[in-house]
């Protein structure tokens, strides 16, 4: 509909798109009234695209396509009517719906270590502002990123793409009349990773080892093909291929195995693009014809001061031959070397190992043994001491309640008197209520320890405790006592007691460590949760809580760990109470990069420089500039508290040898310097002989394009790459420009052109049946033009 504005009523403002039609009405008391338009205070009379009319008693004012000339404020007289109304010419920005429905609905698809540019031309009253965004984060220069603009167009250029390219982008242009949004995606195909390790013996016998792996996390943009399967015997450097395997399938078996030889493994992933690195296994062990498996540790049955008595189970895997026996071992605790106990294999799964030492821990494993040989040890024994069983320790002394609330009990007490050669090594603690006979253990504690708080009790719960001492011959007499928790706590809301010492924003060095404590007050105890930025802390910050306060601890502080921390107090009633502070990680500069010397002015000197590593993470980075005058004079500061990475000297002397040195700082201190190592000199004029060169009018070698290898047709799969390409001579070189269907493809970013010395090619990725027509290629340059043709006709894939 068109805009109209009504000017003896309340819309007083019409607002219309560059283009569109606009209209102003005017109703007035009699039908005689000559009205009178003004605009900006000037009398209408004519205007292009500007229509006057009257029909009765209103009076109109028809705009049939709005430009900038025809906004402004209007003005209407006539009769006993005068009033205004404004009009607003609001030109956004637009791109050609073609390209723009190209761009939107067709990924564009680079390969890995090729360089992709997607160029945007727009329109819309200026000034417009550009900016590219990836996963919501607006893209800068970088070594492999640039980003340009000018008044028609917006470019994305990345030098060499690799596979964390790919994604969504979004193209934002924004000017005083609307913002326009464009959606692209691009996808970078590259070789696969390698797989997912690691590689799993899912079998190993005489006969067969079969390997098991997993697809690789990143397929390279191309589904996986196939997977191929290596073997390196150990000891030898050469690798022999055993086969392949479908995608579906991950996982291989290979008979081609000799008894109790060693190899290794590894596998491929292989794409359309490529075959990726390696997976390798550990060293795998081919395992004996008819060897037993290993059985289960042995158990600890009995022991005295010079004997053990241990028993075992045969083994699950008894070989191709009855179990003649077992071969048992021994060693000392916290020794690497097993010895045997008997020469001959044990027929029973029972013996008693005697002439050991008294006091000493033993470890004992067994073997079993049939016609083909000892099979594989088992896991070692409990560690056991050799001891007088008779002894155990004495009663805890001074079994007391040192404190007590309303859901703990902490007992403490005293060691038991030594009795000889049969030291405490640790302690049991255990309860039961007073209606109940049966007693449940609460801890085991190690001999240092001679507290512990019983805690999960009711309030006023009566009960009782006993605390009996663990020896090696385990436990001695228990001590008992009755206890009583104490009454429930007045419920206090919970608190945060924040004071002078809790800052709510904390500046760290990077490495130094984090340490946040928080004093609160709540009854019962409140729950205590920290966060970070809304979301749980990571693995790495450590959290405790307890006498009132709780403390957030990072050890060593990364860049990464800048942001809001939130504590939340918490109860059962729902009410909570937070409390947030800013941590912002920072450390002393890295130092510039690359210096360059240029004259742009003459007499002055131009210092460029490569901004510092700190700038994406120093909001306060700043650079200073030095220079001396000989190589090993002193350095003098030319400029301070730079923001950018230029910087002009005016006061050059000819002749005279200048070094410059650029420093990176921030609140904490500065980085270490780059310099420039050649000197910078302005070389004094000398007088000027200039000699009159004698005019040569040389041979005119001007050519016209001419086609050496002409076009030719092409018939491909959809989904595949064409390459079109020819050869073309004359003189100067001629442009190319390539058409399809006489349409001009120099702005398509779905089509790469490239032109090597008249080597012309036009590369199509992922060709789709809207590919398929005529293309041409025209060679023009002053002399003239050429022009050759070719047709690409698409295949459906089967």
């Amino acid at each position: 509909s068109v805009p109209r504005c009504y000017l003896n009523k309340q819309l007083a403002t019409v607002r219309v798109l560059k283009g569109d039609p606009a209209e102003l009405s005017c109703t007035v008391s009699k039908d005689n009234v000559t009205g009178t338009w003004f605009k900006d205070g000037l009398k209408l009379t004519s205007m292009d695209g500007v229509v006057f009319e009257k029909k009765g008693l209103v009076h109109k004012l028809i705009i049939n396509k709005a430009e900038d000339i025809h906004a402004g404020k209007y003005r209407f007289e006539g009769g006993d009517v005068k009033t205004e109304a404004s009009i607003f010419v609001e030109d956004p920005p637009q791109v050609d719906k073609v390209l723009l429905k190209n761009l939107t609905n067709v990924p564009t698809v680079a390969k890995a270590g090729e360089g992709v540019k997607l160029r945007i031309p727009f329109e819309g009253r200026g000034p417009i502002r550009a900016a590219w965004l990836k996963d919501r984060m607006e893209l800068g220069d970088d070594t492999r990123i640039r980003v340009d603009k000018t008044d028609t167009c917006t470019t994305l250029s990345i030098s060499s793409c690799d596979r964390r390219d790919c994604g969504d982008y979004k193209v934002r242009l924004k000017n005083d009349s609307g913002v326009l949004e464009i959606n692209l995606k691009l996808v970078v195909i590259d070789k696969p990773q390698p797989p997912a390790g690691p590689i799993k013996i899912v079998e190993n016998s005489a006969n067969n080892i079969m390997i098991r792996w997993k697809p690789p996390k990143d397929d390279g943009g191309k589904p996986v093909q196939r997977y191929l399967v290596e073997r390196q015997q150990v000891g030898r450097n050469d690798w022999e291929t055993l086969g392949e395997t479908p995608r579906s399938c991950t996982s291989f078996t290979t008979s081609k195995v000799e008894e109790e030889m060693s190899y290794y493994f590894r596998v491929r992933a292989v794409n359309a693009e490529g075959v990726s690195n390696a997976l390798e296994s550990g060293e795998v062990k081919a395992a004996g014809k008819a060897s037993p498996g290993a059985p289960d540790p042995p158990e600890i049955i009995s022991a005295s001061r010079d004997s053990i008595t241990i028993s075992w189970k045969a083994p699950g895997k008894t070989g191709t031959s009855q179990i003649m026996g077992y071969m048992v071992q021994k060693r000392k605790r916290g020794t690497l070397t097993w010895l045997p106990v008997t020469n001959v294999p044990v027929k029973d799964k029972k013996l008693k190992v005697t002439s050991l030492k008294k006091g000493v821990q033993y470890e004992f494993r067994v073997a079993a043994v049939n016609a083909a040989g000892t099979g594989q040890p088992s896991g070692p024994s409990e560690p056991t001491f050799a001891w007088d069983p008779t002894k155990s320790p004495g009663q805890v002394q001074d079994l007391k309640v040192s404190s007590s609330d309303s859901t703990s009990v902490t007992l403490t007490w005293n060691k038991p008197e030594v009795q000889d050669g049969n030291d405490v090594k640790g302690y049991e603690v255990e309860m039961r209520p007073c209606n109940s006979l049966s007693w449940t253990k609460c801890f085991t504690l190690p001999a240092e320890s001679t507290s512990c708080k019983v805690q999960g009790l009711q309030a006023k719960e009566k009960l009782f405790l006993r605390v009996r001492a663990l020896g090696n011959s385990g436990p001695g007499e228990a001590s008992e006592l009755e206890a009583c928790a104490g009454a429930a706590a007045p419920v206090v809301s919970p608190r945060l007691l924040i004071d002078d010492t809790v800052k709510s924003f904390l500046v760290i060095k990077a490495g130094n460590p984090i340490r946040v404590k928080i004093p609160f007050e709540g009854s019962p105890e409140p729950v205590v949760t920290w966060l970070k930025d809304g979301l749980p802390l990571s693995s790495r910050a450590a959290v405790s809580t307890e006498d009132g306060s709780t403390q957030l601890l990072l050890r060593a502080a990364e860049f990464g760990d800048s942001g809001t921390y939130t504590v939340e107090l918490g109860h059962g009633l729902g009410k909570k109470e937070t409390f947030s502070f800013q941590v912002q990680i920072t450390d002393i500069p890295q130092p510039p990069g690359a210096i360059w010397l240029e004259e742009n002015v003459p007499n002055t000197v131009t210092v460029t420089w490569d901004p510092s590593a700190s700038e994406q993470w120093e909001k306060n980075l700043y650079y200073t500039v030095l220079k001396r005058e000989s190589q090993k004079g002193l350095w003098h500061v030319l400029g301070d508290l730079i923001y950018n990475n230029k910087f002009t000297f005016t006061r050059v002397v000819p002749g005279r040898d200048y070094y410059f040195r650029v420093v990176a700082k921030n609140d904490l201190g500065a980085s270490d310097p780059s310099e420039t190592v050649q000197p910078w000199r302005i070389w004094k004029k000398k007088a000027e002989f200039r000699v009159k060169e004698q005019k040569y009018r040389g041979v005119n070698q001007n050519q016209p394009p001419r086609f050496l290898v002409p076009l030719k047709s092409h018939v491909v799969v959809t989904g595949s790459e064409c390459h079109m390409s020819c050869a073309v001579g004359g003189h100067p070189p001629p442009k190319i420009t390539w058409y399809k269907d006489s349409r001009d493809l120099s702005r398509d970013p779905n089509y790469f052109c490239t032109n090597d010395f008249g080597v012309c090619s036009l590369v199509v990725l992922g060709v789709t049946k809207q590919d398929e027509g005529e293309y041409t290629v025209e060679a023009s340059n002053e002399v003239g033009r050429a022009f050759s043709k070719g047709f690409l006709a698409i295949k459906g894939n089967s």
